[in-house]
């Protein structure tokens, strides 16, 4: 048998164990991505934790619990394909950059997580725009994804739903790449110093530190994206304009606007998925053979 056919039902059970991390996750914290977004695209409200409590219970007391997961199927939409994608891609750059394997590579680890998140960014895009269109939208704006989708085609084009990509790229390459390799660096380390493999709790911690740094070395360009994503910056500005133009225009603090947002729903986040996927994977390559 050709050996990628054998690596096949691995590919199959990192993208079903990549997909039910990433659904979960996200759930989990659902409530506070939708705060955070609709602190991060505006130009005059600002950021406190005080201030994200009040969001939540002004929308909960005006539209309702569910109001606080408006936006969630969209997220879901992005998610489950962005964590699949993500994670089967990642265990393929580990196979072809032999991570790991006879002696201890920390650049390549560094590569084939950065590498994931470009893969799985690349092919999600457009899903990732519609759901920050909606979630920052009123109920009579959009009916649903769908109509974001749609309006969106009709109003600014083909295009519209890649706004902001390129900032996105530059965001995903060192967010993905840290994530992955503080992850895997945590767990190779705490391998060789007890001998076993970590317990869960260890792994959702290792997956919340991984979370933590992750976020902190890209939250800038994550502020560039969704003003890019929902129309909220000015026309034709690049990347490097635009994080100027803000720094300039509303204060350094705006670029980590929501920022201890990110610290609270990030580990969590990071850490449920990376838990998740730890164990479900080798579970469901157990049906298959898996070498």
């Amino acid at each position: 048998m050709h050996e990628d056919s054998k690596k096949a039902p691995c590919v199959l059970a990192a993208l079903s164990a990549g997909a039910i991390s990433g659904a979960l996750a996200k759930t989990t914290i659902a409530p506070l991505d939708r705060t955070k977004i609709n602190f991060q695209v505006s130009r005059t409200r600002r950021y406190s934790f005080k201030a994200a409590l009040k969001f939540i219970r002004a929308t909960y007391q005006t539209d309702g619990f569910l109001a606080l997961y408006r936006g969630n199927s969209a997220t879901l939409a992005r998610v489950v394909p962005y964590a699949a994608f993500q994670f089967a891609a990642h265990e393929r750059f580990k196979y072809i950059l032999s991570v790991d394997k006879g002696k201890k590579t920390p650049g390549k680890r560094y590569i084939a997580g950065s590498l994931a998140g470009f893969v799985a960014t690349s092919l999600t895009y457009p899903l990732d725009t519609a759901k920050a269109r909606l979630s920052i939208s009123k109920k009579s704006e959009y009916s649903g994804l769908v109509d974001v989708i749609v309006k969106s085609y009709r109003i600014d084009g083909p295009l519209a739903l890649y706004r902001g990509i390129y900032s996105t790229l530059a965001g995903v390459v060192p967010y993905a790449g840290s994530s992955f390799y503080t992850f895997e660096t945590l767990k190779l380390l705490y391998t060789e110093e007890f001998g076993r493999s970590p317990s869960a709790p260890m792994i959702m911690l290792f997956g919340a530190t991984a979370g933590l740094i992750g976020q902190s070395c890209s939250y800038p360009l994550d502020i560039v994206r969704r003003r890019m994503q929902t129309g909220r910056a000015p026309a034709g500005m690049g990347l490097l304009a635009l994080l100027s133009h803000i720094a300039r225009e509303e204060g350094i603090r705006a670029l980590y606007k929501g920022l201890s947002m990110n610290w609270l729903k990030g580990p969590i986040s990071v850490g449920v998925s990376f838990t998740t996927y730890n164990f479900s994977f080798p579970y469901l390559s157990s049906f298959s053979q898996c070498h």
